[in-house]
């Protein structure tokens, strides 16, 4: 019994010189020297993240008045009981302009809203202190969302204005098919992934825990968003890889190439996004974000956003180029450290291109509301990409990008290194256990 990583070069020919052999099972482990000297770089790494959380832990979001504004809005779930059809001229308090010019959009929507019928819906407050309270709510003909009676509704409520206008519908209530898509995927995970599936799912939830009660609270405490975003990346990295691929040295260097892509991200993001001179209030959120807590950084708020989006993409890559280096050294354990990163590339050269171009149709995807107005405007594609809200997306992009492709030949060598330059002897494996093999004249001999 030999250590895998040496069986080929110790073990004596047996039988014929064209012998091969079969590998059973997962790839064997490395040996107890390599595996301490993973451990001398992560348990570090690993401490100063469990201490930074320590350090910046929020402890719940902070009070503040409530506005009334955007999603800073009190809310109720809400039934719709009835719905009637009245005259839009009946219940519409639109005036159309004494001129009657209809060459503005405001003139013509007022025309608009005196015309044709339009729904007179009465909602139920269901939740809250109100439960049981009614009001009417009425719904013009072109309206994106009509109502329909027996639908929930979310209602907002606005204390102080009068009592008949205290409540309006801002949204439908998606419950229940959210709910029931969300099943499907974790059903589907599981059957597919099995345990693997599972324990995807269990690290989903870690991810979305560290989110919602670390990163976001912390943000709004007052906390340097870039330091909080790599706290909290690190900490969803560490427990979503360990977790999903078990605690091994491969899935070690799969951390360790992420750990340093992410601090390539973070540098360049860094560099550009005050470059570019990016203050990351571009929309109503984010000027309401800055209206409610004027502390918080928000050109750092964004380049935290960089690091989080790219974190998910980044796990993906260096985890799949750590197990093609381990799987082309268990296929030929004589190959050294410059045949296995030469390899290990050319597969990656495949993923980069996929990834990258993944990861620029999503942001695309995500802004194509934007982009349409910018065609709409029959601006020039220079215009379109100075502008702020355009230029966050592509420096996003790029640096996200470029920190991604990074990661390939980083992740690529560290893994070479480490299976190249394992000692045999000290610690590893069992090798695979003998099986017999037929030799093309029938006869049977042993491969150890």
């Amino acid at each position: 019994m030999t250590s895998p990583q040496s069986d080929s070069a110790s073990q004596p020919p047996q039988g014929h010189s064209h012998g091969h052999t079969h590998r059973h099972g997962p790839a064997a482990p490395v040996s107890r020297h390599l595996r301490k000297v993973i451990a001398a770089v992560l348990i570090p790494f690993a401490t100063a993240v469990v201490v930074g959380l320590i350090a910046f832990w929020p402890g719940g979001v902070p009070d503040h008045e409530r506005t009334g504004v955007g999603f800073d809005r009190q809310t109720q779930d809400g039934t719709v009981v009835q719905v009637d059809k009245v005259d839009c001229a009946d219940v519409n308090a639109a005036q159309v302009p004494p001129t009657g010019d209809t060459s503005t959009p405001s003139g013509r929507e007022a025309v608009n809203e005196q015309k044709g019928e339009c729904a007179k819906a009465t909602v139920e407050v269901t939740s809250g202190d109100d439960k049981g309270r009614r009001f009417v709510e009425v719904v013009q003909p072109d309206a994106p969302r009509q109502l329909k009676e027996g639908q929930g509704v979310v209602v907002a409520y606005a204390p102080d204005a009068p009592r008949d206008l205290q409540y309006s519908v801002t949204d439908v209530d998606r419950k229940v098919p959210m709910a029931l898509l969300a099943g499907i995927f974790a059903l589907a995970v599981v059957v597919v992934g099995r345990l693997r599936g599972v324990m995807a799912l269990v690290a989903l939830v870690v991810s979305f825990a560290v989110l919602t009660l670390f990163i976001l609270p912390a943000i709004l405490q007052g906390s340097n968003p870039l330091v909080v975003a790599v706290i909290g990346a690190s900490a969803i990295m560490l427990a979503a890889l360990y977790m999903c691929h078990g605690v091994t040295a491969r899935t070690s260097v799969a951390v360790i190439g992420t750990l340093i892509s992410l601090l390539l991200i973070g540098l360049l993001g860094s560099l550009f996004i005050g470059w570019a001179n990016l203050s990351g209030n571009t929309d109503d959120n984010t000027g309401l974000i800055h209206g409610l807590y004027p502390d918080i950084d928000m050109s750092g708020l964004l380049l935290a956003g960089v690091i989080i989006g790219s974190l998910g993409v980044l796990d993906d890559v260096t985890v799949t180029q750590t197990s093609a280096v381990w799987e082309l050294h268990q296929a030929d354990p004589d190959m050294g450290w410059k045949g296995l990163y030469r390899a290990g590339i050319r597969i990656g050269r495949d993923h980069i291109a996929s990834v990258v171009n993944t990861l620029v149709l999503a942001y695309a995807g995500a802004a194509l509301p934007l982009l349409l107005l910018f065609s709409i405007a029959q601006s020039s594609v220079g215009t379109v990409a100075n502008s702020e809200l355009v230029a966050e997306e592509i420096v996003r992009t790029l640096v996200g990008s470029i920190g991604l492709v990074a990661s390939v030949p980083v992740t690529t060598a560290l893994a070479a290194l480490v299976v190249s330059a394992d000692r045999p002897g000290t610690g590893g494996a069992p090798a695979a256990t003998a099986v017999p093999v037929r030799t093309g004249r029938g006869r049977r001999r042993k491969k150890g």
